[in-house]
């Protein structure tokens, strides 16, 4: 391959209980559509995406692990969690329980990842909280929301995480969630946080020289997947 096609590669994981919609935040980056029923994950899925960032004149190929949110498959999301870069931690904002569990899908992640990791929270389905009626026929308050956005706010804040809802229904917020990450991991590299030699998770792309590859990259999609995600 003739010059660049990105700058560097990022890798990402995409963390959360079962059903938040991490696997539709997924399809709307890499296709722009939306899933209404997806099949569960089952180990990992994987996907990539070109992301431009302009004040910075560069491109950014995400490569993205979407893990299943159960626990049988935790022994097989946790070796997926090795050296990312980014982050996507999702909930449901219906779901108090999918934010409450956060914390330990958390702890997980940075106990495996990067140890500079870059960690969004990702507040997911809030199409599902537009146009509700403020109040029911009682005059009571009536929401299926069950996670504030100050709350929210302030959990990532404590974590010292990035905060954005979203909806991977409408699209709205999605790709914003990855380019704000992708923002941070590069001004950690700007700051030498992260190693082009040492950090499996970035990468540097470098252009064709003698017998050298194009791409020095360690992240390739075509790398064995679980068992599990061949059938």
């Amino acid at each position: 391959m003739a010059g660049i096609s990105w700058h560097y590669v990022f890798k990402f994981i995409i963390t959360g209980d079962a059903a938040v919609g991490k696997s539709s935040l997924l399809i709307r980056l890499t296709d722009q559509r939306f899933l209404a029923n997806p099949d569960p994950t089952l180990g990992v899925e994987f996907g990539s995406k070109l992301v431009t960032i302009p004040e910075e004149n560069k491109v950014v190929k995400l490569q993205c692990w979407d893990t299943a949110g159960t626990e049988s498959f935790r022994s097989i999301t946790r070796s997926y969690y090795r050296g990312a870069a980014g982050c996507l931690l999702v909930y449901d904002v219906t779901s108090r329980k999918s934010f409450l569990n956060t914390r330990t899908w958390l702890a997980d992640v940075r106990q495996h990842a990067d140890p500079h990791l870059t960690c969004i929270l990702v507040g997911n389905k809030i199409d599902l909280c537009q146009d509700e009626p403020e109040t029911d026929q009682t005059g009571s308050a009536k929401s299926k929301r069950q996670v504030s956005v100050e709350e929210a706010e302030l959990y990532a804040k404590e974590e010292g995480l990035l905060f954005v809802e979203s909806s991977a229904k409408s699209g709205l917020n999605v790709e914003r969630a990855f380019e704000q990450a992708a923002r941070d991991i590069l001004d950690k590299i700007h700051r030498g946080a992260f190693d082009d030699d040492q950090s499996p998770g970035v990468k540097l792309s470098k252009p064709a020289t003698g017998n050298t590859p194009s791409n020095n990259l360690s992240l390739d999609a075509s790398r064995s997947r679980p068992a599990c995600c061949n059938s």
